[in-house]
């Protein structure tokens, strides 16, 4: 099954990073994440689309939203944001 395409907006000390799952580097860094999320935002829409995760500095998800072309989850799917 193919991964999908997303991108992950996590804190690193005390700056915010830009990851794709699998890859050993970061896409981005941002010094707030307001910022990040508008980088992790701006790659996805020139790839094509998919979801952009935010996430909490304890590691949870914080919000997830679909950039498009992407298409959002089926109805029904689980809810990954929380």
């Amino acid at each position: 099954m193919p991964r999908r395409n997303e991108r992950h907006v996590v804190p690193d000390d005390d700056e915010w990073k830009v990851v794709k799952p699998g890859s050993s580097r970061a896409s981005a860094r941002a010094r707030t994440r307001a910022e990040a999320e508008r980088r992790a935002k701006e790659i996805l829409g020139k790839d094509g689309g998919a979801e952009a995760v935010t996430h909490r500095p304890d590691g949870r998800i914080r919000d997830a939203d679909t950039v498009p072309p992407g298409k959002d989850p089926p109805p029904g799917s689980p809810d990954t944001k929380h």
